[in-house]
């Protein structure tokens, strides 16, 4: 349970850290993804939780 709370944690800096530093890079990338497909936003989603899925086994295995 600790390292998911440290995973969720370590998300949160990454975030912050990218709205920190590129406010307006972050703005133009949100107006993007709403012109954006459902289905591709959805691919991009799944492609991303499946490489971190892979990365922790990859990690903890």
């Amino acid at each position: 349970m600790s390292d998911l709370v440290v995973a969720l944690g370590l998300v949160l800096v990454i975030e912050g850290v990218l709205y920190a530093a590129f406010p307006s890079g972050l703005k133009r990338m949100m107006e993007q993804a709403l012109g954006t497909p459902d289905a591709t936003l959805r691919a991009g989603g799944l492609a991303a939780a499946a490489t971190g899925l892979f990365i922790v086994w990859l990690v903890r295995g």
